[in-house]
């Protein structure tokens, strides 16, 4: 599944039910958590979107934020591959006319299935369709089943469809989690593959300790959320500055042979001599180079980047240009 071509059509980003458009009534909608965007979900996602162009109403996303389990366990917060705005950019580039993020909150968790169904599709959305995949539960204690969501529609006049777990090239289904173990062992092929475009990560430049600049290699420094799963390590990555993308390398970690500090990103762009301070980057990954390491001093740490930089370069160059829509939706 490729973006859309580029619309000039609006796209509405809708986080309460009390402001959900006019127009968008009577859609087709695809609900899920769709966290990652990947290849799986692509499968409801396309599925929606040929039924709206069919039927010539609009096209739509329902989702959660948080992401449930993120909500019953506070404590064990999930690594979003998709933070809410990167996945309205994602949704927006395939040819969504809108996504409803409805706020998961204990009132929410409590709402039964019959009341999800009879005053979120029906009464505020007067939807004409919905696509699930197959594993989708709704409504207080997950009693809203596929079966039960297909019965509803049978009641209230709406179209309702289920669609099968969807297999990689090896028949092993793709899955969230799946990409995330894929992160975390720094496999970033698979992780790319499963995903069907490069992953990819948006955060603003902070200051450091300015090390890198000392060392020859100034570095964009980043900070992931707390909880990201990504294998600490160093990286052949493309950095979106501006519209512009540029190679690069980075390394993820906590610096052992400084201060084994929080964990920080850290971007070294190639050629590039601008102020990046307080700039917002998107850090597209290319592929994992080394795990991270303590070195014995500065020389045997700048050797090592001058070859991982030999590394990155080389993989950066194997690839495809990236295009004005994989800027958006980067494609494998």
């Amino acid at each position: 599944m490729h973006a859309a071509p580029a619309s000039t059509k609006p796209f509405h980003h809708i986080t309460d039910l009390a402001s959900f458009p006019e127009g968008l009534k009577g859609g087709v909608v695809a609900i899920g958590n769709f966290d990652g965007v990947h290849r799986g979900h692509r499968s409801v996602l396309q599925y929606a979107l040929d039924e709206a162009a069919r039927r010539g109403v609009p096209a739509l996303v329902m989702t959660f934020e948080p992401h449930p389990r993120t909500f019953f366990k506070p404590s064990e917060p999930v690594f979003r591959l998709t933070p809410s705005h990167a996945k309205a950019e994602i949704l927006k580039a395939l040819g969504f006319d809108g996504l409803l993020e409805l706020p998961f909150t204990k009132e929410f968790a409590g709402l039964s299935a019959e009341a999800f169904v009879r005053d979120i599709l029906i009464d505020t959305m007067a939807i004409s369709e919905s696509i699930t995949g197959y594993d989708f539960h709704f409504g207080k204690a997950r009693q809203g089943t596929p079966q039960f969501l297909k019965e509803a529609g049978d009641t209230h006049g709406f179209s309702v469809r289920i669609v099968d777990p969807q297999e990689d090239e090896n028949r092993e289904v793709i899955s969230s989690s799946r990409v995330r173990a894929a992160l975390a062992t720094g496999d970033i092929a698979l992780a790319n593959a499963l995903l069907g475009y490069r992953y990819f990560t948006e955060a603003k430049v902070q200051h450091g300790e300015k090390r890198g600049r000392d060392l020859g290699y100034p570095t964009a420094n980043l900070a992931l959320a707390p909880n990201a799963e990504l294998r600490h390590g160093v990286y052949a990555v493309q950095v979106k500055i501006e519209g512009e993308v540029h190679p690069a390398v980075a390394s993820f970690g906590r610096r052992p042979t400084f201060d084994d500090g929080a964990p920080l990103l850290e971007v070294h762009v190639f050629d590039f001599a601008g102020d990046l301070y307080d700039k917002m980057l998107t850090v597209y990954f290319v592929g994992f180079i080394r795990p991270e390491m303590k070195f014995d001093g500065v020389n045997a740490l700048i050797a090592q980047m001058d070859q991982d930089s030999a590394e990155a370069r080389a993989m950066i160059a194997s690839l495809r240009p990236l295009s004005d829509l994989d800027t958006t939706l980067p494609q494998m």
